[in-house]
């Protein structure tokens, strides 16, 4: 079922945006080559702990997840592209790193997704997190009263044909509220003019993420963390995002965007 937010319970998600958005700009500072990721989950969970905040991840267990997830960032690093696993790994330098995060506060979710590069930065990687944050831009300026699910994700599709990459569209982006994932889903391409119109109180997460050299996926051992088929990096932009009739509203802007 697809709720609307009230102008006031927009309001009300606003801190929930602002921690998000806090949360991964420490974690941008952070990263750094021989940083190890558990570090970088501790670091949220404690942030989490003193904001008297809840996270969205630790006990999260989807039909698609092995076991309940039990961390509260999700890193993926290099050819690993979503739902990364924290585990016992020191960055190495020039490794691609993704970062997905939600909390809730006061009983409000928001969701937000950064990547980065770790030290010395090769330029084809600089490249594909660009266009992610293209594709973001494209989709939000897309979330529009009136305008149809299938606009914001031909938005994002546009960007990446673009860019020459592949678009999977079996995770994208989904709506947010109470609960970290709603309906509907937005797909990363699609056709313009086609799906869901577009109202007033609409919360969605726009999660553009693109893979080099493919558009399959592989699930590794641990059941959560997927990887591109061919071993090609990835890289994955996210912001949640109010329609309005004033425009789309970006919950989880921080003082970088």
């Amino acid at each position: 079922m697809i709720e609307l937010k009230t102008p006031s319970e927009i309001e009300a998600m606003r801190p929930a945006g602002r921690f998000v958005a806090s949360v991964l700009e420490e974690l941008r500072r952070r990263a750094d080559v021989g940083v190890n990721l558990l570090e970088l989950d501790a670091l949220a969970h404690e942030m989490i702990r003193k904001a008297g905040a809840e996270s969205c991840y630790i006990d999260y267990h989807p039909s698609f997840g092995a076991r309940p997830f039990g961390y509260v960032l999700c890193t993926s690093v290099n050819d690993a592209v979503l739902h990364g696993l924290p585990h016992d790994y020191r960055l190495r330098d020039g490794d691609l790193l993704s970062v997905d995060f939600a909390a809730s506060v006061d009983g409000w979710v928001a969701d937000s997704a950064i990547s980065l590069v770790v030290g010395t930065p090769r330029p084809e990687d600089l490249r594909i997190i660009e266009a992610t944050q293209v594709a973001l831009e494209a989709g939000i300026a897309a979330a529009v009263v009136d305008n149809k699910i299938g606009d914001v994700s031909a938005a994002i599709g546009a960007v990446a044909s673009d860019y020459g990459y592949r678009v999977n569209v079996q995770f994208g982006g989904h709506g947010v509220g109470r609960t970290m994932h709603g309906e509907p889903h937005i797909a990363n391409d699609g056709r313009a003019g086609r799906g869901l119109r577009l109202r007033p109180g609409l919360v969605v997460a726009i999660e553009p993420w693109f893979m080099a050299g493919t558009d399959e996926l592989r699930t590794d051992p641990d059941g959560w963390t997927l990887r591109s088929t061919d071993g090609s990096r990835g890289a994955h932009s996210e912001h949640t995002v109010a329609v309005t009739p004033d425009g789309p509203v970006v919950l989880t802007a921080g003082r970088s965007d």
